[in-house]
């Protein structure tokens, strides 16, 4: 199934549903779920219910709206597909958890800056669970490890990268979109990925950072299961205040 009329399908089915509702759309394409986040949200109205689409992504480079072209070093054959999120280049690929959380900010009663800070605790939840302290970084969007501690001998620094970043590693990446008080996009979460195509770009326009996994910090976890926990942990986090 196509993941637009997958969405459109699984859209249709919710709209009875008073919490948001998960949905799984496996490995489905980027670009055509990406399409089908826009039409979602342009469709929907204030008594829509929030949904969360769960997925996995093809090997795919994606560049925010204000993506710089420099920021990609070598595509190697990889597509590169424009969106309309914030943040600069990203890479998607098997092995990390996709969530696109499509919610009415009016609904939560709160700001883009603290929705992001509630995505960005669903994913240091979720990182808890498994023994591994995630952390923010101020004015860099996602969640960050300390290396030098979960990985005794690693090393976060490439040639040229700025100081901030010494000893850190980011296992998740962040970009959302909003439009009309609601958001889409989302968070990525890496889990167990061929993590060598991040080598070939300045993760989120950050010069020499390091990208690691959940696997690097020698935790091994299903996708389903990873998916699963930061579903939950999502559905907490935006859970809309009671009336």
């Amino acid at each position: 199934m196509a993941p637009l009329q997958g969405a459109q399908r699984m859209h249709a089915q919710s709209l009875n549903c008073a919490a948001m509702k998960v949905i799984d759309l496996g490995r489905c394409d980027y670009e055509a779920t990406y399409h089908a986040m826009q039409a979602w949200a342009q469709a929907r109205t204030p008594e829509t219910p929030d949904e969360l689409w769960l997925c996995e992504h093809a090997p795919v480079f994606t560049q925010g709206i204000a993506g710089r072209a420099e920021h990609i070093l070598n595509a190697r054959g990889v597509p590169v597909i424009q969106s309309n999120r914030g943040g600069q280049v990203t890479f998607h690929g098997p092995g990390q958890v996709v969530a696109y959380p499509l919610v009415d900010l009016r609904r939560l009663s709160v700001h883009v800056r603290g929705y992001v800070h509630r995505l960005e605790a669903a994913v240091i939840d979720v990182l808890a669970h498994h023994g591994v302290q995630g952390q923010r970084v101020t004015g860099a969007p996602g969640i960050f490890v300390q290396l030098e501690r979960a990985v005794p001998g690693s090393s976060a620094l490439r040639a040229g990268v700025e100081s901030r970043w010494a000893g850190l590693g980011k296992i998740a990446a962040l970009g959302i979109k909003v439009s009309r008080h609601c958001a889409y996009h989302g968070v990525a979460l890496n889990v167990a990925m061929d993590l060598s195509p991040f080598d070939d770009i300045n993760p989120c326009g950050y010069v020499g950072l390091k990208t690691v996994d959940l696997a690097t910090l020698g935790v091994h976890t299903s996708w389903r299961d990873a998916a699963d926990r930061l579903a939950d942990r999502l559905s907490a986090h935006l859970l809309p205040p009671v009336a």
